[in-house]
């Protein structure tokens, strides 16, 4: 099979033909029809590089763990799945390496990060939503945000951040988000009710003039520490911070009367079905990016690197 990997820890990824892996016991083998790429990608593959990962390595190592596809083969005793079946979700994990998405085939448990894929969305676009999606819902919940309260969003143009921008639109919360350059008119389309540049630097002040009372929740999936801490600021009394980054000082932010959280999602079958009906209850589409054939995923790897990545990009197996 085609697929982009690494072919030793000091290499650069690149297209290569490698044996298509075969399901065992309990597992289904699928046909990918596309991979999203996540920052994680290129993080996991530099950890494994450095030594950092404590689960066993393996290369050629094969990048991507989210993926949409349909089930090509049944491993034994499968009885959840059917050939056929469009899915979306996360590989089986380990080793890791072996199982990465950038590939025309991949293995995942059956009783694994799998479920049936969204009914009202193209397969291909379902390969943005795992890791992405289930980070923003998951967000979500965890902070308790109800009607008409107000949520502070940085980082807010990137896969994560259009997901909880409509996530949180259709709940009814007031989204205000703070992006790098994408301005009022794209992120009102997705339900922000303000956006705020951050070229120039953190814009509390002015959110803290234009929001006097402060906001219910601040999520920052952008931010190194000093940054978050300031944004944490604009948090009313009894709020909630949350850091994708683990910028999120939990024990000062308490003295503050402030819950922080430094987040970390837990991804799972059941989540993946609720993000599923979300999107085909049209409270959220996929900001896509950029499609790119596998052969190009190099390139769009090194974008996601600098930072040049807008949306989502979706790789065509």
């Amino acid at each position: 099979m085609r697929a982009v990997a690494v072919a030793r820890p000091a290499g650069e990824p690149e297209l290569l033909g490698l044996p298509s892996p075969e399901p065992g016991p309990g597992e289904v083998l699928i046909r990918v029809a596309a991979a999203g790429l996540n920052p994680l990608d290129w993080k996991l593959a530099d950890r494994a590089r450095s030594g950092q990962l404590s689960d066993e390595v393996v290369y050629p190592f094969i990048y991507g763990v989210d993926f949409a596809g349909k089930i090509a083969a049944l491993g034994d005793g499968v009885t959840r799945f059917a050939e056929g079946d469009a899915v979306f979700g996360h590989p089986k994990r380990v080793p890791v390496g072996a199982y990465g998405t950038y590939a025309e085939y991949v293995v995942a448990a059956e009783d694994g990060e799998l479920a049936p894929a969204p009914n009202t969305l193209p397969l291909p676009l379902a390969a943005a939503l795992p890791t992405a999606g289930q980070t923003a819902l998951s967000m979500l919940e965890i902070s308790g945000l109800r009607e008409d309260q107000a949520l502070l969003l940085i980082g807010a143009a990137g896969g994560v951040g259009t997901f909880v921008t409509q996530l949180a639109a259709a709940r009814g919360i007031k989204v205000v988000t703070v992006t790098r350059g994408v301005g009022e008119q794209a992120m009102g389309r997705l339900g922000a009710a303000d956006t705020v540049d951050a070229r120039t630097g953190p814009p509390v002040e002015d959110l803290r003039a234009a929001h006097p009372d402060g906001f219910d929740a601040m999520f920052d999936v952008a931010s190194a520490p000093d940054q978050f801490a300031e944004y944490a600021m604009l948090v009313a009394d009894g709020g909630t911070a949350i850091s994708t980054l683990g910028a999120a000082d939990a024990r000062g932010l308490t003295h503050l009367g402030i819950t922080g959280i430094n987040f970390g999602v837990r991804p799972s079958a059941e989540l993946l079905g609720r993000l599923a009906a979300e999107i085909d209850e049209g409270h959220a589409v996929v900001q896509l990016g950029a499609q790119v054939p596998l052969a190009d995923a190099p390139d769009a790897i090194a974008r996601s690197r600098a930072g040049k990545a807008r949306g989502k990009t979706v790789i065509l197996v």
